[in-house]
């Protein structure tokens, strides 16, 4: 049976599958949550706001584009001048009706957006929006665009510390799916438990497009009673001075539990793959989950083959707080427990601390950033590459140093890898401004001239020569030379800042060098 398909489909269907981006599926959360709603008799609205970058450079183009079709189902967009700016306004949407003359909305949702760097710089506003609570019929999802290979940050950026640090309990999706139940998981989450979600977004899901499901039924949201912070307890208030231990005590004591009762009941985490009794354990979550079965494909490990070897794969949905029941259960026995994620280990400590009580008989050795004699085993820095998993499962799984087809595979990618490190697998072209771009020549200063770049498209200053100075953070262009300028030779420097960046926070750093009364052209 074929059906006419438009373009109009992933936003317009409510049921059956529909072709969209990782930014379309954010935007598909909005539109799925007011449809919920409204099906369960509840009038509310949801407030977009954010300050865009990579994976989430597409999001605001996305939400202007689709205005006319937003707008009529009370789903507004305000872009913020800067990270903190939007994710403040959005901590707004959950107080709306708490002062004043009231409402006509039974709740407002709020989604944040910004990549990692962004997420540090709303660091202060997301603890303490996060602390002061959610409206039952509101809840705040925060998207935090994870930059692992710098692609357009200065470093490398991932988000899971920030978030644990914010106390925000996030989810971590593997692909365009579970971008869209997830969001919708951790909506659900933020109105029970009262705490803002984060949904970690990487350029492997934003970036891909596919096939998803919207139908309504696929999904179940199970409140467990017993854990229920809003019960007994006001947890969406105002940040006021004479509340701010007992908010603590909320947080840590009633709120941060019912997380973790909140995927529990909804079996978030579990056995994913393979054999459910196997001995050899795997843990991961999110991108690291989906290049460890890549990995397993390479190797010839089909799941059939998986439950042969006896390897089993537990995949976590919400790496903090860490739900640490299922886990240890399915840890305990095991001859082998393997933590496969990329970068810092951020599972791995916490995985640690919930075995550690275990009796020694059923207390499984961890392998993850080392092994359990403490040597060096999945590398924490840029990503874990198809062949370094190869490799690392070759010494994991039983039988593979003996099994010829999986030893040819591994020796297969050691020399493929070999062959493109000396065949430019890195070569690229230099970035350069765009045809016409006065700033190619404006970038220029006169000889022997200091010049600092700025943010954005003046980096490529620094690629091209045309500065001295090495990179600042967003709004400190040209900040560094007050530390400089009492113990400098040089009686002078030029600054380069673009526009966007002077309205975002260049304004400060340029106010900053006229208060220091320093020698600065910017």
């Amino acid at each position: 049976m074929t059906r006419n398909v438009s373009l109009s489909d992933k936003y317009e269907l409510d049921r059956g599958r529909v072709y969209l981006t990782g930014i379309q599926a954010l935007i598909r959360i909005a539109i799925d949550q007011r449809a919920m709603d409204d099906a369960a008799g509840l009038k509310t609205g949801v407030f977009f706001s954010g300050y865009r970058g990579s994976p989430l450079g597409g999001v605001d183009q996305e939400l202007e584009r689709n205005k006319s079709r937003l707008l009529p189902r009370d789903i507004h967009f305000q872009p913020g001048i800067n990270e903190e700016l939007g994710a403040t306004a959005v901590w707004g949407t959950q107080k709306v009706g708490l002062h004043g003359k009231g409402t006509d909305y039974d709740g407002v949702v709020g989604i944040w957006y910004g990549k990692a760097p962004g997420v540090d710089r709303a660091g202060d506003v997301l603890r303490q929006a996060t602390a002061s609570g959610t409206a039952r019929h509101g809840g705040a999802l925060a998207l935090c665009g994870d930059d692992l290979l710098a692609k357009s940050s200065i470093l490398p950026a991932q988000s899971e510390f920030a978030l644990q640090h914010f106390e925000m309990p996030f989810f971590n999706p593997c692909d365009l799916q579970e971008v869209l139940d997830y969001g919708l998981h951790a909506i659900a989450l933020s109105r029970y438990a009262g705490n803002w979600s984060g949904l970690i977004c990487v350029a492997d899901t934003m970036d891909a497009s596919g096939l998803v499901s919207v139908d309504p039924s696929r999904l179940r949201f199970v409140y467990p009673k017993s854990a229920d912070p809003r019960a007994e307890h006001t947890i969406n208030r105002p940040l006021h001075l004479g509340t701010r231990l007992e908010t603590e005590r909320l947080l840590r004591d009633i709120r941060l539990p019912a997380v973790k009762a909140y995927v529990r009941a909804n079996h978030l985490d579990g056995f994913a793959y393979g054999s459910e009794r196997g001995r050899v354990g795997f843990v991961a979550t999110g991108k690291a989950y989906r290049d460890l079965l890549q990995a397993f494909d390479l190797l010839g490990i089909d799941e059939a083959r998986a439950r042969q070897l006896g390897l089993s794969v537990y995949k976590v949905a919400v790496p903090w707080p860490l739900e640490t029941d299922g886990l240890t259960q399915f840890a305990r026995g095991k001859d082998k427990l393997v933590l496969v994620e990329h970068k810092r280990a951020f599972l791995e400590p916490q995985v640690k601390a919930a075995l550690y009580g275990l009796p020694d008989a059923v207390r499984p050795p961890v392998w993850g950033k080392t092994t359990p004699s403490g040597e060096p085993f999945l590398s924490d820095v840029l990503e874990l590459r198809p062949q370094d998993l190869v490799q690392a499962l070759m010494d994991i799984v039983p039988g593979a140093r003996e099994d010829e087809g999986m030893k040819a595979t591994a020796q297969r990618m050691v020399e493929q890898a070999a062959w493109a490190a000396g065949h430019a697998e890195g070569g690229q072209r230099t970035a350069y401004f765009c045809s016409g771009c006065p700033h190619s020549t404006s970038t220029k200063v006169p000889e022997g001239s200091r010049a600092l770049p700025g943010i954005g498209c003046h980096a490529m200053s620094e690629i091209n020569g045309n500065t001295t100075d090495g990179q600042v953070a967003m709004g400190g262009e040209g900040v560094p030379w007050l530390g400089q300028e009492p113990f400098s030779r040089d009686g002078h420097v030029f600054v380069h800042m673009r526009d966007g960046t002077y309205y975002h926070s260049g304004i400060l750093a340029i106010r900053q060098a006229v208060a220091a009364n320093v020698s600065v052209t910017y």
